[in-house]
């Protein structure tokens, strides 16, 4: 059964949200923390840990690639790290899955695995699963004081629910965004919980505009360019959270955006916003 299978639409609009590093304040501390360290453990680079990590943070935080699946950043940096500092066997098949499948999950990885054929191949998917495995782990055992909303985000749900359906769209792994969301109230201004268990967040917006969206009446917020990707794949709205600037992106959405998507003029606002949130990450 399908998570779709359940849903309604109740309204002509539809806000879909980001989490990590959108509503949630976490994206830094699980990089800084789970990502980046569990990555040296898994394929032991101790040897370079302040290099990798600082790089590893470059690519998942600091640029245009902030916020890619965690299983293409780890191509990504495991392609740099095989260049740079030592061999890693399989390099080439991890990164053509990564660049090819169309879900990439712990599920998917588990799969990829089970029918690879070269042994190199089938390793480094391994190695991959078990990465992401620890990286769960690590998550959960986060102190809590690091896992809670943006200042502003929760109003701007609740804004949002006031005439739209709204749609969590995370490459996220599932229960780790529905336990902190679920946390701090979050999950009643919700109506849909997509995460990287679904897909990704081109294809679930695609999902969602199935019910008779109108692409016009439909807003992706995030913070990274890969939800910008989404939504212009989708012929959809997108208004940026911005690094650092995030209560303001937050206060910003309640007082103007959601106005603009209401009244049909946000073309020329979303182009504008979209120029500062290239500027903010250095696009």
């Amino acid at each position: 059964m399908s998570i779709f299978d359940s849903y309604e639409k109740k309204h002509d609009y539809l806000v879909c949200v980001d989490s990590d590093g959108c509503v949630m304040d976490t994206m830094n501390c699980k990089h800084f923390h789970c990502f980046g360290p569990c990555m040296i453990d898994e394929w032991d680079l101790g040897q370079w840990r302040d290099e990798i990590l600082q790089r590893w943070n470059e690519i998942n935080l600091f640029s245009m690639t902030r916020g890619i699946n965690r299983f293409k950043g780890l191509a990504m940096a495991l392609g740099e790290i095989n260049e740079t500092y030592k061999p890693i066997p399989g390099i080439a098949a991890l990164q053509h899955w990564a660049a090819t499948a169309p879900a990439l999950s712990n599920d998917g990885a588990a799969k990829a695995a089970e029918e690879a054929t070269d042994p190199e191949a089938r390793e480094i998917l391994l190695k991959a699963l078990s990465w992401s495995k620890a990286v769960n782990a690590a998550i959960v055992q986060l102190p809590e004081e690091l896992k809670i909303p943006y200042q502003g985000a929760k109003e701007g749900l609740e804004a949002a629910h006031a005439f739209a359906d709204v749609a969590m769209v995370s490459s996220a792994n599932r229960d780790a965004v529905e336990e902190e969301w679920g946390k701090f109230g979050l999950l009643p201004h919700t109506d849909i919980v997509l995460a990287q268990d679904v897909g990704s967040k081109a294809a679930c917006i695609a999902a969602m505009l199935k019910f008779g969206y109108d692409p016009k009446k439909v807003l992706m917020v995030g913070d990274a360019p890969g939800d910008c990707d989404a939504a212009e794949k989708n012929g959809v709205c997108y208004y940026p959270i911005l690094v650092n600037h995030e209560k303001q992106s937050w206060d910003e959405a309640v007082a103007v955006a959601f106005g603009k998507l209401r009244s049909g003029d946000y073309s020329e606002y979303g182009a504008r916003k979209k120029q500062e949130f290239l500027h903010n990450l250095g696009g």
